[in-house]
């Protein structure tokens, strides 16, 4: 990854946090190397029909192997973009195709109380495990922020349709090295210390205590949990179990420590290393 190009893009929406929208500037000179290096782009209009076709036909291109391969891979050297791809592969996968089919999401409220906004999804994706997001018309949509937070977290807007797109798009230019025996053994160390959770413990806990498997942040960290519990290997073994106020947690809210980690998801995706 070119260095210079990484750091205009990081420049562009992060100074010890995230930089307002209103103060967000990059030179044209600063844009067009970065573009040029593959790290940010033109903003895209783009249909949620259209999405769903481009999704479908790049996850025909791209193998399980690969995207094992490169979560692995990830572990030690960081490439946190990597480690986006197995989310993404596994939402791709649930997809079929379709048409968009209008459905509410939501309702904004005045101070009357007087709804005066609603938001709509598709209702077909929807309905898709933990709930895939679509809407039906993109317009002049910020690929360099979704970028930013790939290569910065390893992704933040899983089971967002133009996410996912976006994602596989990056990663089917990649060249993947191969896992080494430090990422391996960081991956048996994380296991290990799944298994090793209190029945009560929390996504939270578990945060914490990854944090001795691997060098990363708490963000980071988080990020790798709901990859995880999009894929799996942290699987629930209820929903229907209390969560504390509030959080964060899409994929995964209802883990608890009792579960453990799903060794058949293990074995699916990294069977072949273990």
């Amino acid at each position: 990854m070119d260095k210079k190009a990484r750091n205009i893009l990081f420049k562009t929406y992060w100074k010890n946090g995230w930089i307002d929208d209103r103060d967000r500037t990059t030179t044209k000179e600063d844009f067009e190397y970065a573009k040029s290096r593959g790290l940010m782009f033109d903003n895209i209009s783009i249909t949620h029909n259209e999405c769903i076709h481009e999704i479908l036909e790049i996850i025909e291109k791209i193998s399980i192997e690969k995207v094992s391969q490169a979560f692995l891979s990830s572990l030690s050297n960081r490439r946190l973009d990597w480690r986006s791809s197995i989310a993404s592969y596994s939402i791709a996968k649930q997809l079929t195709n379709h048409e968009y089919s209008k459905a509410v999401s939501g309702h904004g409220y005045n101070e009357n109380g007087e709804i005066n906004y609603t938001s709509y999804t598709c209702g077909i994706c929807r309905e898709l495990k933990h709930g895939i997001w679509g809407y039906e018309k993109y317009v002049n949509e910020d690929l360099n922020v979704l970028n930013f937070e790939r290569i910065k977290w390893g992704g933040v807007r899983f089971g967002k349709i133009l996410y996912t797109l976006f994602d596989l798009r990056m990663f089917c230019a990649e060249e993947i090295s191969g896992p080494t025996s430090e990422d391996i053994n960081i991956l048996k160390n994380m296991l290990q210390t799944i298994e090793s959770s209190q029945p009560n413990d929390y996504p939270g806990a578990l945060e914490k205590r990854l944090s001795g498997c691997i060098k990363s942040s708490k963000n980071e960290r988080k990020v790798l949990i709901e990859i995880m519990a999009c894929i799996e290997i942290l699987k629930p073994g209820s929903y229907d179990r209390p969560t504390t106020g509030r959080h964060d947690w899409r994929y995964a809210e209802f883990w608890r420590g009792e579960d453990k980690y799903n060794k058949d998801a293990v074995r699916k995706y990294f069977g072949k290393y273990l």
